[in-house]
């Protein structure tokens, strides 16, 4: 997980998790909607899963 990510991920945690599926932007997005603390802590596990392979940006 790089630098830009986490960031991304705090400021905008549906954009950090683009790459990752429809579904983890859904759920991404209902989350930040419902707060923006859930919405970071969604984003921030999907991104530190390692079983998911995401290319290195």
């Amino acid at each position: 997980m790089s630098f830009f990510r986490v960031l991304l991920s705090i400021f905008f945690p549906p954009l950090a998790v683009i790459d990752q599926g429809c579904g983890s932007v859904l759920i991404v997005f209902i989350l930040t909607l419902c707060g923006w603390v859930p919405g970071v802590i969604a984003a921030l596990v999907i991104l530190n899963n390692p079983e998911r392979w995401t290319p290195n940006l």
